[in-house]
């Protein structure tokens, strides 16, 4: 038995939010010779990742995977960890005051 960590990049198609799921990929052999893939998460047997996995954020359905490794290569992608500051500009209207 062969035991192989993964990492698997999500995006969202609802919301647009991207995270990242780990795995651990066990090769076995079985019965009759044939080797099988048995994909776990915090130890419990779940199916690969596909698409339809359901978002943390928003618990839309139309969730999409990259490539492994996609995200090391677009780390705009990866949200901080720390909240963004906010943005000190004022609000301004576009529309016009009445003169009255």
């Amino acid at each position: 038995m062969v035991e192989e960590f993964k990492i698997v990049p999500f995006e969202c198609r609802g919301c647009w939010h991207v995270w990242e799921e780990e795995y651990v990929v066990r090769h076995v052999d079985d019965r009759r010779g044939n080797e099988r893939e048995v994909w776990l998460r915090d130890g419990l047997p779940v199916p690969p990742p596909s698409s339809g996995v359901i978002c943390p954020r928003c618990g839309s359905q139309q969730a999409t995977t990259f490539p492994e490794g996609y995200l090391a290569h677009h780390p705009e992608l990866i949200p901080s960890v720390e909240p963004a500051a906010p943005d000190a500009t004022p609000l301004l209207s576009p529309v016009r005051k009445p003169l009255y």
